[in-house]
């Protein structure tokens, strides 16, 4: 009996490395590695809120390649503003666009080319009072030549 509790108040037996000891119990210690549960817990919410933002942000950019596809065919197509706002619409009919209509496009003409140039807010609720606010621009001066392809 007296020797097992002096077995048991010895040091674990391991090498001595830097004034500190390794053992079986040390070394087990020391593999430790990993986040706590609160750390995963925080972790996970932050990956969360980021997939929401950038599930509710999906829209706006593919309402805004949309319009960009819009804008690039209808470059083309009119030879008045009448008509190249006209064609718009029809295309935003079709394409559901419903943050811009062809009476907010800018039409100019450069030399014999004509530049159709649009700019647009997109908000995104992501709270009831917090909004993440998107500014689009563009212009078919922006994709030379694309205004040219059928």
């Amino acid at each position: 009996m007296f020797e097992e509790s002096v077995a048991s108040t010895r040091p674990s037996r391991g090498r001595v490395r830097d004034g500190r000891r390794f053992g079986a119990w040390s070394a087990g210690r020391a593999r430790q590695r990993g986040l706590s549960l609160v750390s995963l817990i925080f972790v996970g919410v932050i990956v969360v809120f980021l997939l929401v933002i950038g599930a509710k942000a999906v829209p706006a950019i593919t309402e805004y390649f949309a319009i960009d596809r819009a804008v690039q065919k209808v470059a083309g197509e009119g030879q008045t503003v009448h008509d190249i706002r006209s064609a718009f619409d029809r295309y935003a009919t079709v394409d559901d666009i419903k943050s811009i209509y062809g009476k907010d496009l800018d039409i100019t003409k450069d030399g014999d080319r004509v530049i159709v140039s649009y700019s647009y807010t997109y908000s995104i609720p992501i709270l009831d009072n917090v909004r993440i606010v998107i500014d689009f621009a563009g212009s078919n001066r922006d994709h030379p030549g694309r205004s040219l392809q059928p």
